[in-house]
């Protein structure tokens, strides 16, 4: 089983801020929403850093 760069993005991002959610807040709605904001956070880093390093390529 191979997994693309991106895949490997998306559950880095998704394990991560399971974790940090957890252990950043204290109750669990705030755990969620922290959690939800880390992964949205992340993979749009993660999409505007490519976006940047194909416009220095081209």
């Amino acid at each position: 089983m191979t997994i693309s760069h991106f895949g490997a993005v998306l559950l880095f991002a998704l394990f991560t801020s399971i974790v940090f959610g957890i252990t950043q807040r204290s109750e669990p709605r705030m755990m969620i929403r922290f959690g939800a904001f880390c992964f949205v956070l992340f993979v749009g880093g993660t999409i505007a850093a490519s976006w940047v390093m194909w416009l220095i390529k081209h």
